[in-house]
């Protein structure tokens, strides 16, 4: 799968299936981001090969790896599965072979170690690592107050220094970074070494817009039916 933008719109990616529109991590929101002419739709796995962002945080009545995998095989989207732990990496890959989606699918965690096991059993899948993690709290700051904020624009600053070490740390080809944290120099610190930028998350058609202007490759995006719009990509 190509990430890297060209001269046209940044890829747009549903984010946890369209968690604006229907619950995160469901059929329904996977269903939601097909209607609405995603490029890619990216969901959660944990434990147990079942779509949930956390143990605590699984849907009712949980989708399987498979089942979300044979849905998405059928609908000809792009496919991005996040591995929130460690332990389960082969099986992920297994499963995107026996649905044949290597060849439109991306693989990511926010765990630089599990990226470097997703690297050693399936060297020629995009594998994105997340930065930062929830813990350092930049997920909290809202733009355009994020500009203001001390801490935003200090790790905005030292974001673009950090990039190449964290992206061989992690043996990544994508770099899927908050959009707080996104800028110029980071993007193209990105791909001075390679890497395609995954913007996360935004909806708005401001901040889409923004993002754009930015350089991004991907837009990861809770409501992509307002994302393309603001993007004049929306066809139907």
């Amino acid at each position: 799968m190509n990430l890297r933008r060209a001269d046209g719109r940044p890829l747009v990616i549903g984010h946890r299936g369209a968690a604006g529109v229907a619950p995160e991590n469901t059929l329904a929101s996977l269903e939601a981001a097909v209607r609405a002419g995603v490029d890619i739709v990216e969901f959660d796995v944990s434990p147990g090969l079942v779509l949930a962002h956390s143990h605590s945080e699984t849907p009712v009545g949980a989708l399987t790896l498979d089942r979300a995998l044979e849905y998405l095989a059928a609908a000809g989207v792009g496919v991005h599965v996040d591995v929130k732990l460690g332990g389960y990496e082969r099986d992920v890959v297994a499963a995107l072979h026996a649905h044949g989606l290597e060849g439109r699918a991306l693989v990511s965690t926010a765990l630089p170690r599990v990226g470097r096991e997703l690297a050693r059993v399936a060297p020629a899948l995009p594998r994105a690592i997340g930065y930062p993690r929830d813990r350092l709290g930049v997920s909290r700051f809202r733009w355009p107050a994020a500009p203001t904020s001390a801490g935003a624009a200090a790790l905005r600053a030292v974001v673009p220094l950090r990039i190449p070490l964290l992206l061989r740390q992690a043996r990544a080809t994508v770099l899927a970074l908050h959009h707080t944290l996104c800028s110029r120099a980071a993007v193209a610190a990105a791909h001075r070494s390679g890497a395609a930028v995954l913007a996360w998350p935004v909806s708005d058609a401001a901040g889409a817009l923004r993002l754009a202007d930015l350089g991004v490759d991907a837009i990861v995006s809770d409501d992509p039916e307002t994302t393309l719009f603001a993007l004049g990509a929306r066809v139907h």
